[in-house]
């Protein structure tokens, strides 16, 4: 896995899933440290809103020491990655279903999409680390139709809390950089979704 990932070009996109990010970040510097080369991108939402889990800025700050650059997080500043060629995979983590619902339907209104959108003309791959309270519900339409599109792969998701949130699905952020390097192989990391007995 590490060759794989050594020198290895990611466009790192965070979405407003912002109970995630604490394991975002780790992974991001996993990735670091594994040798890849991260550019760091916000959707507008992930980086201007304050919740409980850190400032804007405070989370704009931490992404941008891991990843030793600015954070892209406007339209404008992401529609160059793909023209540029600046990026080998799109990481999407955390995903919301919101998101997902935009790259299902071709909606680019955000850095986030715009990001991805322009990633994929290369053909490359993009992995989504989906986080959602209702993947089982409403979204599930949106990230069914993720599944069967080309380039499209995700890192393994947990069903987190079956009694009290039966439809939630959470990428089992840990399994990232293997699922990164899979996605750069063509190969989707299975189990996909998978609940703790």
């Amino acid at each position: 896995m590490d060759d794989i990932l050594r020198g290895l070009r990611v466009g790192y996109v965070m979405t407003g899933s912002f109970c995630t990010f604490s394991r975002s970040f780790e992974q991001a510097q996993a990735l670091a440290d594994l040798g890849a080369e991260l550019i760091p991108i916000m959707s507008e939402n992930a980086a201007s809103t304050d919740t409980r889990f850190g400032t804007a800025q405070e989370n704009i700050r931490r992404l941008e020491d891991i990843c030793g650059r600015p954070v892209i997080a406007t339209i404008a500043e992401a529609e160059p990655i793909g023209p540029k060629g600046l990026t080998d995979i799109m990481i999407v983590a955390p995903c919301t279903s919101n998101t997902a619902a935009k790259l299902a339907n071709g909606i680019t209104d955000t850095a986030a999409s715009m990001a991805v959108k322009s990633h994929l003309r290369s053909g490359r791959p993009v992995l989504l680390a989906i986080a959602s309270n209702d993947s089982l519900l409403g979204s599930a339409k949106n990230i069914g139709e993720l599944f069967n599109r080309k380039n499209y792969f995700f890192v393994p998701m947990l069903q987190d809390d079956i009694e009290r949130k039966p439809a939630s699905l959470v990428a089992e952020f840990s399994l990232l950089p293997k699922a990164a390097a899979a996605a750069m192989r063509g190969v989707q990391l299975r189990p996909i979704i998978y609940h703790r007995t």
